[in-house]
């Protein structure tokens, strides 16, 4: 199986490379070419197994580069007694009537991302690595301890986590400056996680360093869940429940279950969705969230809004308001880009009722021949020609909408393809290439003309004295 950037379909990638890559050179997410399926009567089956055989048979799906037996050693070595307290590595237990709870603290650091970063270090160095890995991990408390422990005094690895300053309880704090291991260490950072996490991918996307690291035989990686390596073993648990829902009577096989995942990096319940994804029954993913509630807002209205008020809250994992995982959603949903192409040629229109500075879906649009019909505010004034190339209406109103498609169904003015078409190439990332390049040549020349001005002045005055 191969895996691909969320921004570039075209690197592919094997698994055990995506790993070790954690975050791709373009900046995108890496995401497998194809979810593998899974058969009820293939859960029934899982349900008679240990936690570890259940991770193993699972993770063979996405891993072919791997046998099931080395999976195996692997998942007995991370959820094995040395590091979890109980056999079942991830209990689910009865609360009420309908309502249970997955236990996801019981490895060594008691917090959730044990269940992926005690499996995270097998699967970065089972592969023979061309150098020493640098890992590097922002963290909003609990990630940053549980990639310390997971990966203290592993060979050929150096792991660095960033927290923000002040925004991590006393105890994660404690935690991680306390850590033991030759090859750790911890940097606190003056602002919030999505700081740091920023930071981090700045980092990544640095091909000088990368390229002197290289010279001194060093690559990077990472352990937050921007990694598939972090994603895939959770995708575990959420099968695992489901066994132990059906081992309990609490449902028949088939029976839909719904999962409520407090959320921050949307890592977690993306693991869920991919789970259900594969055909294993859930009904709702349910979205929890604390005070920074830019996903939970996302999900009711579709407009995703970081521009807001951060606050500290005594939930500190859920203190993000930039949530990386959320773009392999996106890609997820959206589809291949021959998949979204097809639709925009199909469609008779495109509706973009939001405002942004540019907003690139109506171009997109465009650039199929698609007229587009659009909020006449922000980007889409300067995208879309009214009359020509789409209409635009003037409120963000369910009034102002339908009267903008029933202007376009009954006026009977034609929107020739190719002159959309044509519209969508002055928007073309050569004319922002050319223009930029313009743009700094002239702005040179002017420095260069007020440098001389400058420099006879200076040479005329010196004459007069």
């Amino acid at each position: 199986m191969y895996y691909v950037s969320t921004r570039d379909v075209s690197r592919r990638l094997t698994a055990s490379q995506a790993i070790v890559d954690g975050l791709s050179r373009d900046g995108g997410l890496y995401l497998p070419e194809q979810i593998p399926q899974i058969t009820t009567e293939e859960i029934k089956a899982l349900a008679a197994l240990s936690y570890p055989e259940r991770a193993a048979r699972l993770m063979k799906r996405y891993l072919d580069e791997f046998t099931e037996e080395e999976l195996l050693g692997f998942a007995k070595s991370a959820y094995g007694p040395a590091k979890f307290d109980t056999p079942a590595a991830a209990p689910v237990v009865k609360l009420t009537e309908n309502t249970y709870i997955q236990e996801l603290w019981h490895g060594p650091t008691c917090a959730f991302k044990d269940m992926a970063l005690q499996m995270l270090p097998y699967l970065l160095t089972a592969e023979g690595m061309k150098g020493d890995v640098v890992i590097l991990t922002a963290t909003s408390g609990d990630t940053g301890k549980a990639a310390l422990e997971g990966f203290r005094d592993v060979d050929r690895t150096k792991i660095l986590v960033f927290y923000p300053d002040g925004g991590v309880s006393e105890m994660q704090k404690l935690q991680m400056v306390t850590q033991e291991g030759k090859n750790v260490g911890v940097c606190a950072v003056r602002g919030n996680f999505d700081d740091a996490q920023t930071g981090v991918k700045r980092i990544f996307s640095d091909e000088a360093l990368r390229e002197e690291l290289a010279g001194r035989g060093y690559f990077l990686s990472s352990a937050n869940s921007i990694n598939w390596g972090r994603l895939l073993p959770q995708i575990v648990y959420y099968v695992s429940a489901y066994c132990d829902l059906l081992n309990a009577g609490a449902i028949e096989a088939g029976d839909a279950v719904n999962f409520c995942v407090p959320t921050g990096n949307f890592g977690n319940i993306l693991s869920g969705f991919y789970a259900k994804k594969m055909g294993v029954p859930i009904g709702r993913l349910i979205c929890a969230s604390n005070e920074n509630n830019v996903l939970t807002d996302f999900i009711k209205t579709g407009t995703y809004d970081r521009n807001r008020p951060f606050y500290q809250t005594a939930s500190p994992s859920m203190d993000i308001l930039i949530s990386s995982n959320l773009e392999r959603l996106l890609s997820l949903l959206s589809g291949s880009d021959e998949e979204v192409r097809g639709y925009y040629l199909r469609a008779k229109a495109f509706l973009f009722p939001g405002e942004e500075d540019f907003g690139i879906t109506p171009v997109e649009a465009q650039s199929a021949g698609t007229p587009v019909l659009a909020f006449g505010r922000g980007g889409a004034c300067e995208t879309v020609l009214d009359g020509k190339t789409g209409l635009l209406f003037d409120e963000q109103t369910p009034e102002s909408l339908e009267a903008c498609i029933q202007k376009f169904e009954t006026e009977g003015v034609a929107y020739p393809p190719q002159q959309i078409r044509e519209h969508s190439r002055s928007f073309s990332e050569q004319r922002f290439e050319d223009e930029l390049r313009d743009y700094c040549t002239r702005r040179y020349a002017d420095w260069q003309r007020e440098l001389e001005a400058c420099s006879h002045h200076e040479t005329a005055k010196e004459a007069e004295e």
